[in-house]
């Protein structure tokens, strides 16, 4: 008797042990909305204009706004009277556990769908292409990396964005120097004062910051697009039916010209809290995609 309850003990052990080890099956996130008439948006505290706060738990952005439509959109599919959005922030570190762990139902920030968050996360068709670019001072005579030569960069402590610029197939053979803020304001900040002559980095953070100078005229962005990266909207993978109801929304909106006007909204026009533009024409590749919705990895972007 002893040697069967000891048998039998193991085995529900044993039992357990599989359990945990392994993976936890997706969750219809449809019917996790239904059951609990809510929706939780994933959002960044200062992601450039995608997604911000402007304090007392209120966030805007492009991305924000486009999340907000999309769930509109599922509440009006799922029959729901009334769906209660709320918004969890999350930072680089935490974004893709929370959407992973269920917290989190859609991402709505400035994350690069590449194929290594591919394993852990699914994303919707491109919204955002974001372009890493070279920021210089209006009056200093350069205008691509070929110039770069001799010269000062910087760039922000943590960031990738030199090594692109090194890697660059026009940047054989140019010597620079390399100094570094501790975040982008900072950067700038060498650029603005003449400690650097040029600050590399994402596109629509340089043109943020430059809307932001006091002389917004005294800078430009110049020479060749250093890597191409899309920002898509993130949730969980295995859900094909979630995935579904986003896309098609997000295509929608493609398709009628309202993804174009938001953009033009959050990224042409003065935005709260300062009124000021960040003053970023549509590129060429997010023309492309808005005219052919695509969930494209990042490395389906990179030269062959």
């Amino acid at each position: 008797m002893k040697t069967s309850l000891r048998t039998s003990a193991l085995a529900t052990l044993l039992g357990l042990a599989a359990l945990s080890a392994a993976p936890a099956r997706a969750e219809d996130t449809l019917k996790k909305i239904k059951d609990s008439a809510t929706l939780t948006l994933g959002v960044r505290e200062s992601s450039g204009a995608l997604s911000y706060t402007l304090g007392d738990g209120k966030y805007v952005g492009y991305h924000v706004e486009i999340c907000q439509k999309v769930a509109a959109a599922v509440q009006k599919q799922l029959g729901l009277a009334k769906l209660e959005i709320k918004y969890q922030p999350v930072t680089s570190q935490n974004r893709i556990p929370l959407v992973q762990n269920g917290a989190v139902d859609l991402e709505c920030g400035s994350t690069t769908n590449n194929l290594t968050r591919q394993k852990d996360v699914a994303f919707a068709v491109t919204t955002f292409v974001e372009e890493v670019r070279i920021a210089v001072k209006a009056n200093s005579g350069i205008a691509n990396i070929g110039q770069l030569a001799g010269k000062t960069v910087a760039t922000t402590t943590g960031t990738t964005s030199v090594q692109t610029l090194r890697k660059h197939e026009r940047a054989t053979g140019v010597e620079f120097k390399e100094v570094f803020g501790k975040d982008h304001a900072d950067s700038f900040l060498l650029l603005e004062s003449g400690r650097a002559d040029a600050f590399v980095m994402d596109g629509s953070l340089l043109a943020g910051l430059i809307a932001k100078a006091k002389n917004p005229a005294d800078f430009k962005i110049v020479g060749e697009v250093l890597s191409v990266e899309p920002i898509a909207i993130m949730f969980r993978k295995d859900d094909p039916a979630f995935k579904k109801a986003v896309d098609d929304t997000l295509v929608a909106m493609m398709k009628s010209g309202e993804m174009a006007k938001l953009y033009d909204k959050w990224l042409m026009q003065p935005i709260p809290p300062t009124n000021s533009r960040v003053g970023l024409p549509m590129s060429e590749n997010l023309k492309a995609a808005l005219a052919a919705p695509n969930d494209k990895p990042m490395e389906a972007y990179a030269k062959k």
